[in-house]
């Protein structure tokens, strides 16, 4: 017999996750690669740009479980998580955690490289705003933490394993199909909120904030001057 079920991940908040995922794992490969790859860095770049703040705005304006305000790690919810007692539904304390650490990293590595450059051919789109020796300390910064994101990435994927094979808690079947089944559902009410208006507000901010980044804006560079041809004599 199957347990009670109520919803609890709305279909953006879903493909928000899987949709970050994959272009956090297609940005870590193509910079570890380097080369011809860095202009697709580049562009996840600014798919990330998007689906961050997409994220940042539903977490305002999403669905009950989506929402920053449900669940808010106080220190107060940490030590009741952390004594056993904390019994609420979505994100538990530590997990919120390690939802807002990954959201202002990623943004703090989407502002750095925003400014990066190799030294070889490959800027970032807002390089032309910063001095070189600005650009190059973003650079530095933007290589270090990206060994933060590879700690948290693992942190997540062990506590993924960790509730999957000790507390027996599948995480990833809601992020799949958007509903949980747990005994405690005869206490928790199905998500709501998060309507089409919601949803076209999110998207449309997320669409502004990929064109401010992506420097389209910014005045095309003067040309390059013509060559003077150097006397025969």
């Amino acid at each position: 017999m199957s347990r009670p079920r109520f919803r609890l991940w709305d279909l953006p908040t879903r493909l928000f996750h899987w949709l970050l995922a994959l272009s956090v794992a297609v940005a870590l490969i193509s910079a570890q690669l380097g080369g011809n790859l860095m202009d697709w860095h580049g562009r996840i770049g600014l798919v990330i740009v998007g689906l961050v703040v997409f994220r940042l705005v539903w977490g305002v304006m999403g669905s009950t479980y989506a929402r920053f305000t449900q669940f808010l790690p106080t220190p107060a919810k940490v030590k009741m998580y952390l004594r056993g007692e904390w019994s609420g539904v979505g994100h538990n304390p530590l997990g919120a955690l390690s939802v807002l650490g990954l959201l202002g990293l990623l943004s703090f590595q989407l502002a750095s490289g925003l400014f990066a450059n190799d030294d070889i051919s490959f800027v970032g789109p807002l390089f032309e705003l910063v001095s070189k020796d600005r650009s190059n300390l973003l650079t530095g910064l933007h290589h270090w933490a990206s060994n933060l994101i590879y700690l948290l990435i693992a942190l997540h994927l062990a506590a993924i394993a960790y509730y999957a094979f000790v507390k027996k808690d599948n995480l990833v079947k809601p992020m799949v199909t958007g509903w949980k089944e747990t005994d405690k559902a005869a206490q928790a009410t199905s998500a709501t909120g998060g309507g089409w208006v919601a949803l076209i507000v999110s998207l449309c901010l997320a669409g502004v904030a990929v064109y401010a980044a992506s420097g389209v804006w910014l005045p095309a560079p003067p040309p390059t001057p013509a060559a003077t041809a150097t006397p025969a004599w």
